[in-house]
């Protein structure tokens, strides 16, 4: 996963992206969530199932190693 996201400061104001691409992780994973089979994904943003894979592996590692809080309901 470190040689597929990158951070830099240069690249959408330093928010995680799949290297060599100005794809974000968020956007990576809202799709996924939102329907979207990782072939869709794939095709959507030229990215490699290895690339789809490798941001959800990183936003895994991102939530368990953060503090949550329950989020509030309306």
């Amino acid at each position: 996963m470190e040689h597929r996201i990158v951070l830099d400061p240069a690249i959408r104001h330093g928010k995680p992206v799949i290297r060599g691409t100005r794809v974000p992780v968020e956007i990576v994973v809202g799709s996924l969530a939102g329907g979207m089979s990782i072939e869709e994904v794939m095709e959507e943003y030229g990215v490699s199932r290895e690339d789809v894979l490798a941001t959800l592996q990183y936003a895994t590692q991102v939530i368990a190693n953060t503090e949550l809080e329950p989020l509030a309901m309306s």
